[in-house]
């Protein structure tokens, strides 16, 4: 199928770079990208890769707009406000390019449709906060043999690697397991409004490499952005013969909804409901006739601490959780606290790990503690 006169008029720009021309313009009229998450990463992806004339662009996310996303997310406007994300962005993307099909999906992608739903494309991209999702999404692009760009961001800094199948490592094969909560999500460490829009635009640089095959894709390279710094960096990385699900020999051969390798075990952790809790705070708990001091422990950032916290906590943000665990009282009850329980659950493992016994969580964090025990905490 040949370009139209309207075509060629919009994409001239690229009909003039010998390296891609007509033949390549033609074969991004053909492909068939897939965004997983319009969110920060999403949202400038997604434009560029409408604009550069991909034939068919699938918008994969659950959630609907809030006012704190419009700080990054450029797909939305204020008017968006409450409107299902993938409604909002394929209006918005099919404004931007008439000539383009968007498909919207507007759905959380879990093990029982994750294959369904990337088996018509032909080029990932996954610009999601959650490493489940992100292990899950890698996973599945192995199996089916689908090249995937990912990227991550965390407050000044962000990072992209390009998977193919058979020609390189796999995101697995740089993280072979990570506890979900142990790097902040954007509204929990905060984000830099500019940063996503480099680490989005890197990555729909790809998927067009990829989509045409021109230039060299970071196939077995992790490039790194600090913006604080303006600089970058690229360090190779290998395939792993033990990888879990690329190696040579691959445990990790179907999909579950949820892979021990990339959330917390609860085993040995007391999980503990706002009553409970301060039931729990108002009495001495007995152990061998003599009684074991609790020690809150809150594992937020400090800005969130500084806002609003439990009295008598102590601050010990997740990421520094490892070398700081000596300041627990030998012998004493911790009682690890977050914002919504998903950081205080991967502080939990990490204590068991390192021989804690019983860690206690606050089951759904903070928030549960203002809505049941005390309506004056503020957390924002």
């Amino acid at each position: 199928m040949s370009l139209s006169a309207a075509e060629r008029n919009r994409y001239q720009r690229h009909l003039a770079l010998a390296e891609l021309g007509a033949a390549g313009q033609e074969r991004l009229k053909h492909a068939r990208i897939l965004v997983v998450g319009a969110g920060g990463l999403g949202s400038p992806a997604a434009m560029y890769l409408a604009a550069a004339g991909v034939g068919t662009l699938g918008i994969v996310d659950c959630d609907r707009v809030e006012l704190s996303n419009l700080q990054r997310q450029l797909l939305f406007a204020t008017a968006d406000i409450g409107r299902a994300k993938t409604e909002a962005a394929c209006e918005r993307l099919a404004h931007l390019n008439p000539e383009i099909a968007v498909a919207p999906h507007a759905l959380e992608l879990r093990a029982a449709n994750v294959r369904t739903v990337i088996a018509d494309y032909d080029v990932i991209l996954d610009g999601t906060d959650r490493l489940a999702t992100r292990y899950l999404v890698n996973d599945a692009c192995v199996m089916l043999g689908k090249p995937l760009v990912s990227a991550a961001i965390h407050r000044f800094e962000g990072q992209v690697m390009t998977y193919v199948p058979g020609c390189g490592p796999c995101y697995r094969c740089l993280y072979p397991e990570a506890l979900e909560g142990v790097v902040a999500n954007c509204a929990e460490a905060g984000v830099l409004g500019v940063l996503p829009g480099v680490l989005g635009a890197i990555q729909a640089t790809e998927a067009v490499k990829l989509a045409t095959g021109i230039g060299e894709p970071l196939i077995g390279r992790l490039l790194t952005y600090d913006a604080l710094e303006m600089s970058f960096h690229e360090f190779p990385i290998e395939r792993r013969r033990e990888c879990a699900v690329c190696g040579a020999t691959p445990s990790i051969t179907t999909l579950t909804d949820r892979d021990e390798r990339c959330g917390p075990s609860l085993e040995g952790i007391r999980r503990l409901a706002a009553p409970e809790l301060r039931e729990t705070l108002s009495r001495a708990l007995p152990s061998g006739g003599a009684s074991q001091p609790v020690v809150l422990v809150d594992v937020r950032e400090p800005h969130e601490f500084a806002t609003g916290r439990l009295e008598g906590s102590i601050n010990i943000p997740l990421a520094d959780l490892p070398r700081r665990l000596h300041e627990i009282p030998r012998g004493a009850l911790p009682v690890f606290l977050c914002r919504s329980g998903r950081r205080s659950l991967a502080a939990c493992e990490l204590a068991l790990r390192e021989g804690i016994e019983l860690p206690g969580h606050l089951e759904g964090g903070l928030l549960a503690w203002a809505r049941e025990i005390d309506s004056t905490l503020t957390l924002d």
